[in-house]
């Protein structure tokens, strides 16, 4: 039998304190309601009261710099939710008879009549935290909110493309917010949405043309100066440019769509069985941690009976004491050996990650006898086609475009 010193007994105190601080990492954000009802129009909306909306491909956000933290998550994952999430939000939306045309594009749209962007907080397989915001072609900002959901594991089945997700209470939610801003709009608003939307393309086309007819204030709001006179030519074209803009855009959205398709089954599943392995992961770290504390309080109480008993007392109970200290340490290193089950949990978790990226490859499509690769460069490849557009627009008027070539176009110049 051994004995140990005070001050080395101490030493199995340690433990402790990383025990207590690694508690699994909390949801951020406000947890939406459980069964949220969609808002539906009561009646057939006319074209006047109809808003077109572009929803832009969602930035996926930044994984845990810690590999304990991101729990076998990866950014090719990410990558595949942040086109995900918006094109089921279309769905959502359209299924709603609030809007218009409801596309995904891969950036900013200066043609778009209301904008909605978002990026990815946190998702794991079982909860997800959107983080969303909405504007007008007039920069009004209508809202910036961040929702959060956790699925149930009732909620992994009944799930159906386009239609039913596990987060639907979360998209449902988003929809809403959106639809009850939409109806607080006067219908002389909605008109000036669409008039701003269109000249803003056309100043995107070329800014020395349509610019003057748009300002900012110094709250940034774009306000209307005047109109273009009634069967402007220069108007006329820019609305052929953009009936064939529109067409990639449904080129794009046509992508989009198949890429979710495809993604569905593969990306369910992946939801599924990794919600399945942090249950898991989740046991076995309770499981840990409470052999470990006990561990703990039994080297506690042996330190306890040597701190506070006179010499008499320690001597005749340093067996006891030498034994709880030898229980103890036992009760930590099972405690250890449960983390590593849950290390292998999390292995799996990696492997299906992987499986998933394998399965999720993008799609090539054609478009006017160009190939367009839509992956992680398709902004680039919007951004050249738009270039070309203003090439073709250049070309039919005989105007040259003279605003600073930076990637970007010049915003409307603020009211003095």
């Amino acid at each position: 039998m051994f004995t140990l010193s005070l001050q080395k007994k101490w030493v199995f105190l340690l433990p402790l304190l990383f025990m207590l601080n690694s508690c699994a990492p909390s949801v951020p954000g406000k947890q939406v309601p459980e069964q949220v009802a969609p808002f539906m129009a009561q009646r057939e909306l006319s074209e006047e009261e109809l808003l077109n909306v572009s929803i832009r491909v969602f930035d996926p956000g930044k994984l845990p710099e810690s590999s304990e933290k991101r729990r076998g998550l990866s950014p090719e994952i990410r990558e595949a939710e942040a086109r995900f999430v918006p094109v089921h939000l279309k769905y959502t939306m359209q299924r709603s008879g609030y809007w218009g045309t409801v596309r995904v594009v891969p950036n900013d749209d200066n043609g778009s009549e209301v904008l909605v962007k978002g990026r990815i907080e946190y998702s794991d397989g079982e909860s997800a935290v959107l983080t969303v915001e909405a504007v007008d072609s007039r920069n009004v900002l209508w809202f910036r909110k961040t929702y959060a959901e956790t699925s149930k594991p009732n909620e992994q089945n009944g799930t159906e493309p386009e239609k039913q997700d596990i987060f639907q209470d979360l998209f449902n939610t988003i929809a809403n917010d959106l639809a009850a801003y939409r109806n607080r709009i006067h219908p002389r608003e909605m008109d000036e949405i669409r008039r701003i939307a269109e000249l803003r393309y056309g100043a995107e086309m070329v800014p020395d043309v349509f610019s003057k007819y748009l300002a900012m204030n110094t709250y940034g709001r774009i306000n209307l100066v005047h109109l273009p006179a009634d069967g402007d030519p220069m108007l006329a074209r820019v609305r052929k440019i953009k009936t064939r803009d529109d067409m990639l855009v449904d080129a794009i959205n046509g992508y989009y769509e198949a890429y979710y398709r495809d993604l569905w089954e593969p990306y369910a599943n992946w939801r599924k069985f990794r919600s399945e392995e942090v249950v898991v992961m989740r046991a076995l770290e309770r499981e840990a941690l409470a052999q470990q504390v006990l561990g703990v309080a039994a080297i506690v109480g042996a330190i306890a009976i040597s701190a506070t008993a006179d010499a008499d007392t320690r001597a005749a109970t340093s067996t006891l004491q030498d034994v709880m200290l030898a229980g103890g340490a036992y009760a930590i290193y099972s405690g250890m050996q449960k983390n590593e089950e849950t290390k292998i949990n999390k292995e799996a978790i990696e492997e299906l990650g992987v499986s998933f990226s394998t399965e999720a490859e993008p799609l090539v499509i054609e478009v006017e006898g160009e190939t367009v690769r839509l992956t992680g460069s398709a902004e680039e490849q919007y951004a050249r086609w738009r270039k070309l557009l203003k090439e073709l627009y250049a070309k039919e008027t005989g105007l040259i475009d003279s605003s600073p070539r930076t990637g970007g176009h010049s915003p409307p110049p603020a009211n003095p």
